[in-house]
Order: C-alpha cells, then sequence, then structure tokens
C-alpha cells in the first residue's frame, strides 16, 4: 500500500502505530469517472472509501443529502450494518483509498475511539471527541465538581440561640459563619452579623441569633460543576454557597477556596464592574470578558458553561452600567432585561444589543430623564463593544421602553393581531432576561403571553412557522456549498443554517407547553419531562446546538485575532475532515427537527 495515506485526517489520527501498519496493509487506490456509482442501496460494501481527490455525492430518493472531498471517508455505517442505504455517485472524477471491511473490522475491535468517530451518531462522535481531549478536560479544573473543592464544615444552631453563644461556637470552630435553623427556615450569621449585632444595643447574651442572620441562602449541589458555583457567586454576589443534595448539608464553599481552586479570574472581573465608578471603568471589564471567553474557549470549557458564565458577567456589566447613567428613582421603578442570545445565556462573543424596559405604572419621573438615561444606556454598550440593533431593539428606541400596563397591551396585540413583525418581537420577547431592577415587573408582562396562549391557538402554528425563513440547508446547500472547484470560496452562516431552526423550533415547543425557562437547554429538559420530546433527539439537538455554536466561536475568535471584525460565517474550507463529518450530522439532526416542527404545528413542509 502507498506510505503516502494521511493518519492526521479523522477517525485514523487516533490510531496507534500497530493500527496505522494494519492499515497499510489492508488499502489500495480505487478511480471511479464522473458519474459512476461507488455504492447502491443493498449493496453490501466490501471497502471504506477516503476520498483522495474529487468530491462524491451521497443521494436518498433523488436528494443529495451530504457531499465528500479530499480526506472525507464513507461510508462506515454500511460497512456495520451490513449493506448500503444510500447510493454514492462520484460528482467528477474521484481518487479514493479503499480500505479492506475486514480491517476496518479488525480496528473497531481494537480501538473504540474509531468505530465512534467512523459510525456512531452525533452523541457518540462528540463523546468520542471529548475522550481524545481526556486529559485536558481533566485539567479544565472549572468541570470539576464542587465536592472536589474544599468544603468548610457546616455547624448549624437553633434560631434561638443567643449571640455571645454563637460567637463562642465560631471562635471555638475557627470559622467565620454557622447555619441558623429557625423552624422550616435555613439562614447563615457570619462576622458582618456579629458586627452589626455588637452596634444593635440589646444585651448580646439575650438577642436571639435569628434576628440578625440571613435567610437569603444560595445552594448548590455537591456534583454540580464547580463553574456553576462562580456563576451563582457572581449572579447573587455572595461570597459563600451552602453545598446541600436535597436536605442533607455537605459544607460551606467559601469564595476564596473556590478561587483558590480555579486558576481564573472571572470573579475579580465581577468585583471590579460592581467597584467601577464609572463608564470608562466599566469599558475596561467588558474588553476582559472578551479575553477571558477566548481564555476558557482555548483551555478545553464546554461550550454550554461559557454561554451560563458569560451571561452572569454580563448581567452584573449591564446592570452597574444601568446604575451609573439612571437616576434612583428610574433604578427603583423600572427593570432592565435583556433578550435574544443574551436573554437565554447562550451568547459568546459581543452580538446586537436586544434590551428593554418596563416602567412601574405611575412611576413619578419624567420622560425626558427616562429617554436620557436609555440613550446613555445605549451608548455606552456601544462604547463597550455591542453593536445598535439593526432592529432598534433597544431602550433608546421607545418603542421597547414602556410602562408596565402599556406593555402588557402591546404583547397582547402582538397574540391577538399577529403579524410578522408582530410575531417577530414575540419571538425575542419571550427571551427575556432581568438584568436589573424589579423582576417581577418582567414577569407581569410575561404572564400576559401565558394567559392568552392556548394550544390549539392557529398563532402558534404562525409563530413557530419562523423556522422556515432561511433555506433548509442539510441537503441542497450541502451540495451547492461543495461545488467542485468553489468550496475554497465558501462561507456558512451557522446561525442560518442550524442555531436559529434549533433555538426557534425549541422555543415555539416551549411557548405552547407553556415552558418559563429561556434557555435552550433548559426548555429541551422540560419538554422532555412534560413527555412532548423524547429525550434521544432533546440530546440531539442540545449536542447539535453546542457543537455549532462552538464552530462560530472558534471562527468568530480566529477573525478577532486577524481583523477584529467577526462576520458571523464559518470557512467551510478550513473545517477539519472531523468537523464537517460533526457538521453534516449536526444538519441532519436540524432538518429531521424541522421536520417534527411542521408537524406538530401543521405547517407546508419548507
Amino acid at each position: 500500500m502507498p506510505n503516502a495515506f494521511d493518519f492526521s485526517a479523522s477517525p485514523f489520527d487516533c490510531l496507534d502505530d500497530d493500527e496505522q501498519r494494519l492499515v497499510r496493509d489492508a488499502v489500495d487506490i480505487a478511480y471511479f469517472r464522473e458519474g459512476e456509482t461507488l455504492l447502491a442501496p443493498g449493496i453490501e460494501p466490501a471497502h471504506l472509501f477516503i476520498v483522495i481527490k474529487g468530491h462524491v455525492l451521497q443521494v436518498d430518493a433523488d436528494e443529495t443529502v451530504a457531499t465528500y472531498g479530499p480526506k472525507d471517508c464513507f461510508d462506515g455505517r454500511s460497512l456495520v450494518a451490513g449493506r448500503a442505504s444510500s447510493r454514492f455517485v462520484a460528482a467528477e472524477e474521484v481518487l479514493a483509498y479503499a480500505l479492506a471491511k475486514s480491517a476496518v473490522h479488525a480496528l473497531i475491535a481494537r480501538n473504540a475511539t474509531f468505530g465512534a468517530l467512523l459510525f456512531s451518531d452525533l452523541s457518540n462522535k462528540l463523546g468520542a471527541l471529548a475522550q481524545r481531549h481526556s486529559e485536558r478536560e481533566m485539567h479544565a479544573l472549572t468541570m470539576s465538581p464542587v465536592s472536589a473543592a474544599f468544603l468548610r464544615p457546616a455547624h448549624v444552631v437553633d434560631g434561638d440561640t443567643h449571640i455571645v453563644a454563637v460567637a463562642t461556637l465560631m471562635q471555638a470552630q475557627r470559622t467565620t459563619s454557622v447555619l441558623v435553623r429557625d423552624g422550616a427556615r435555613l439562614g447563615i450569621f457570619t462576622n458582618t452579623g456579629l458586627q452589626r449585632a455588637v452596634v444593635d444595643g440589646r444585651p448580646l447574651n439575650t438577642l436571639p441569633v435569628r434576628d440578625l442572620a440571613s435567610f437569603a441562602l444560595v445552594s448548590i449541589a455537591p456534583d454540580a460543576p464547580l463553574f456553576d458555583a462562580l456563576a451563582l457567586m457572581i449572579q447573587h454576589q455572595v461570597h459563600r454557597l451552602v453545598v446541600a443534595d436535597g436536605e442533607h448539608i455537605s459544607g460551606l464553599l467559601e469564595q476564596l477556596d473556590l478561587l483558590s481552586f480555579l486558576s481564573n479570574h472571572s470573579y475579580l472581573i465581577t468585583v471590579q464592574i460592581v467597584q467601577a465608578r464609572d463608564l470608562e471603568a466599566l469599558c475596561a471589564q467588558a474588553l476582559k470578558i472578551t479575553r477571558f471567553v477566548a481564555l476558557l474557549y482555548r483551555g478545553g470549557t464546554r461550550i454550554a458553561q461559557i454561554g451560563k458564565l458569560v451571561q452572569a458577567l454580563n448581567a452584573k456589566l449591564f446592570e452597574r452600567t444601568w446604575q451609573l447613567v439612571a437616576p434612583p428613582a428610574l433604578l427603583a421603578d423600572s427593570c432592565l432585561f435583556v433578550m435574544g442570545s443574551e436573554g437565554r445565556g447562550e451568547q459568546l462573543l459581543k452580538t446586537d444589543q436586544d434590551n428593554g424596559l418596563i416602567l412601574r405604572d405611575g412611576a413619578a419621573i419624567s420622560d425626558a430623564d427616562v429617554a436620557a438615561a436609555c440613550q446613555r444606556f445605549s451608548a455606552a454598550l456601544r462604547d463597550f463593544g455591542y453593536p445598535d440593533c439593526p432592529g432598534g431593539i433597544m431602550v433608546s428606541n421607545p418603542a421597547w421602553r414602556r410602562s408596565a400596563s402599556d406593555f402588557a397591551s402591546t404583547v397582547r396585540s402582538w397574540l391577538l393581531r399577529p403579524e410578522p413583525q408582530g410575531l417577530m418581537a414575540l419571538a425575542i420577547f419571550i427571551d427575556a432576561h432581568a438584568v436589573a431592577g424589579d423582576a417581577a415587573l418582567l414577569a407581569g408582562v410575561r404572564s400576559e403571553v401565558d394567559q392568552l396562549i392556548s394550544t390549539d391557538d392557529a398563532l402558534l402554528g404562525r409563530f413557530a412557522a419562523a423556522i422556515d425563513s432561511f433555506p433548509d440547508v442539510s441537503g441542497g446547500w450541502w451540495n451547492r456549498l461543495l461545488l467542485v472547484g468553489e468550496q475554497d470560496k465558501q462561507t456558512l452562516d451557522l446561525k442560518k443554517a442550524g442555531i436559529f431552526p434549533i433555538v426557534h423550533g425549541v422555543r415555539s415547543l416551549a411557548l405552547r407547553e407553556h415552558v418559563q425557562a429561556t434557555g435552550t437547554a433548559s426548555r429541551l429538559d422540560a419538554l422532555v419531562a412534560s413527555g412532548r420530546l423524547s429525550a434521544e433527539l432533546a440530546t440531539d439537538l442540545a449536542d447539535s446546538l453546542q457543537f455549532l455554536m462552538g464552530l462560530k466561536l472558534k471562527a468568530g475568535l480566529a477573525e478577532m485575532d486577524l481583523s477584529g471584525t467577526v462576520s458571523g460565517g464559518v470557512r467551510t474550507d478550513r473545517l477539519s475532515s472531523l468537523e464537517r463529518d460533526l457538521l453534516k450530522d449536526a444538519l441532519a439532526v436540524v432538518k429531521r427537527f424541522k421536520d417534527l416542527v411542521r408537524h406538530q404545528f401543521h405547517l407546508e413542509s419548507g
């Protein structure tokens, strides 16, 4: 066999020396003319083909569902199944390696990763890919469970216990806090509470600890990732979390202990955001967030975890910005919220501003003061690197800053008189997430949606129909994308190709079922729990979304390194063979999901 076989392409890059020798001993080179069939449906394949030159089309029912170019291999699944289910045709003259079936089976038996990458579904391929990078993942400490960090013992006292006794316990145990059990409530008493007790004026030997304890505890499960703990500390701006599994308390996770365990500076960014005294100081922190995202991604952190942390950091950035530009009366009587990918916790790099403001009915603040604050807020975000929304979905637009009653009326009009623009606004709004002010104002307006939506409402069909806003990309698109001789100039918009159909399809199903969660992953979990979506499809959708978001982030970071401008597109000629393979699988999942959504909402096939 030719010694030129390329072992750097997937799935052959996971083979050891002996396995590579097996390949060399069992491979030959085959030539096919344009239009010639390499595999036909029902035929038992004898080889695995690896394209050297040219392109091969995979055709099902006269539709091209995939195209294979140099370094791509096919059809592993046919080899395992024992017969081909598709027709594979040479789109031009094709030169390919033909690896004997016996050798493929031997490699599968010896190397589980090779087998998974060759013929498994998307979830297993991604799992195998993660296993290949297990050493890096094992060192990504942010994915370690909370229980892996140092947990301080949880000392519990009764709410009736007086301060002197509590202080004596804290000194004896050398701890800065104790948990306080007061009936059904569980709170915490810290050194800060002890200082307040001293200045309270009441005798410390009779002052019950419940009077100075805080009962707004934030807890986390011991098996949750440390990344979640970090995000919770940022979100709630607390210095410790109660680690509990149901009623069992494992201990307390202190901020300093977490920071000593994690080698990142995200909490420091948060502290600097909260302490910023002007917009210039905040701008510096906004730049740090982007650099931090790049650090996390290149360090192997999972996309979902990056999104969760970015959402928490941005929420603090937006909240502090609003505090600096809005007068106190407006802060007290409003709710600032974000929407779109930011609202869902799926924004990785800075995108267009999508935000709004709800004012409390009867708030004693002039329209001019509200407008001025909103203009300053939008301008500040622009300086931070968040471009203006082309559709004007920003607080600087009067249409997106209204009193609670006016906003509720607007939402009702979107529902009762559904027009394309209103349905788009509704889709954006139901992803809303409060970042500053009174969140109850947003919840009140959001409730208007659930009150008017019914499972047989024709509105749901018109709402869901937006999944066909862009051409179906799993078949014809892939054929057009890899036109012979044109692939070097092709760029794929991943948002249109797959991210939007997944997000909006899940959003539509969640709207029908009155799911309150805003994140796509959380919505999928709720749909599975309610029996409205199979666990298998939900897993495929979640995996596909994370993969597509990861590809988009990788391309965006590369563009930032070169020019500083992020286009949102991915150059297909720069994808590895494994990335192309996973992309085909992800787009196939998107196509299957779109068919399901069309069926459930009685839409015509797109």
